[in-house]
């Protein structure tokens, strides 16, 4: 069973940085996408940003502008979002998931595993 934990999350400031981490087990077969998502009370979960397990193919959502990168460790199975100049709009609980299949993806769909979450907040 693919479990997933993340961990990370915090307070912070406008124009301050985080780094997520979300520990991987489980992963039996040989191609996941790996992604990190969030959601705001009332809104459906977005897709920041998604990768494959060798970490070569990354996708990030347009509308993080650049500020946010994901990674895969593989020797140490955990996924990564370094976040930048982050923003009073980018409070909200952060997820990762896992999904069966080579490709990335954004959609929340493509991932039958998620973890529990970790709270992102903005504020001055």
């Amino acid at each position: 069973q693919v479990q997933l934990a993340e961990s990370g999350g915090g307070s912070v400031q406008p124009g301050g940085s985080l780094r997520l981490s979300c520990a991987v087990s489980g992963l039996t077969y040989t191609s996941y996408r790996l992604g990190w998502f969030r959601q705001v009370p009332g809104k459906e979960r977005e897709g920041v940003a998604t990768s494959d397990l060798s970490g070569v193919l990354r996708y990030h959502a347009d509308s993080m502008g650049g500020r946010f990168r994901i990674t895969f460790d593989n020797t140490k199975n955990t996924l990564y979002l370094q976040m930048n100049s982050l923003q009073p709009e980018d409070t909200a609980m952060y997820y990762c998931a896992a999904g069966r299949g080579e490709v990335p993806s954004l959609r929340a769909s493509a991932y039958a595993y998620w973890g529990q979450g970790t709270q992102v907040t903005v504020s001055s």
